[in-house]
């Protein structure tokens, strides 16, 4: 049985390698070939989870609910980026994360995320009554 390990220092880190998908111009022809913003997001995002997912009570995991970045230099395609966030605060089920990500040059982001730790039983079971709820009202 796991058991909740939660504790203020945690730290998670991501990499990707820029290339063709995940590049602003994959997403629009007439965008730059650089590092998209969503994508720096997702990783940051993604650090978070790779900070808690081992120190959660069996049956639990987090779920992102805010996040706010700043992407401030551009990584071409070619170049890694690294995330790392860092638990900073709990409240109750509540995790507060600050970010930083950098390619092999410089800083090119950094955040504050939001993310609350749920039953995941639970949490499935509202979306499958969404998905329930719309299936009705289609086959009216």
């Amino acid at each position: 049985m796991k058991f909740n390990t939660l504790r203020v220092g945690l730290t998670g880190v991501t990499q990707v390698v820029v290339g063709d998908e995940n590049a602003a111009d994959h997403f629009a022809p007439d965008m730059v070939p650089a590092f998209a913003t969503p994508m720096l997001l997702s990783l940051m995002d993604n650090a978070a989870h790779e900070a808690v997912k081992n120190h959660l009570p069996e049956g639990y995991v987090s779920v992102g609910t805010r996040l706010s970045i700043s992407h401030v230099a551009a990584t071409p395609k070619g170049m890694q980026v690294t995330a790392r966030a860092t638990l900073v605060e709990i409240h109750r089920n509540r995790l507060i994360f600050e970010a930083e990500a950098f390619d092999e040059v410089e800083k090119v982001g950094e955040g504050r995320l939001e993310r609350f730790v749920v039953n995941r039983d639970s949490f499935l079971k509202k979306l499958e009554s969404k998905l329930d709820f719309i299936k009705g009202l289609t086959t009216e």
